[in-house]
């Protein structure tokens, strides 16, 4: 009887620490989220800028904020929803 009890003791601890592991693995597909490289992802945004250096600036506090930058060099503001919410004083855009 001490052998059973034994055994079924050590198969729930065995679903515990099971348990425990799949949350670990799952927690880190999720957290940190990955940061994007917004030099890079600036850069490609306002390569066609009359103004690169202004664009560069702003594009770089937008994509520091959102984590994102949408793709090709204007519009396509549906792709980063925080990018194109972001105004200035003036309720202008702020992001190129």
């Amino acid at each position: 009887m001490a052998i059973l009890k034994a055994f079924v003791a050590s198969l729930l601890v065995s679903l515990v620490l099971f348990q425990a592991f799949q949350l670990d693995a799952a927690s880190v597909d999720t957290y940190p989220p990955i940061k994007i490289d917004c030099g890079k992802a600036c850069a490609t945004r306002c390569m066609l800028s009359k103004r690169p250096h202004l664009c560069n600036r702003a594009c770089g506090t937008c994509c520091g904020r959102c984590n994102c930058v949408p793709p090709g060099t204007s519009g396509n503001y549906e792709a980063c929803a925080c990018y194109a919410e972001m105004t200035t004083r003036g309720n202008k855009k702020k992001c190129p």
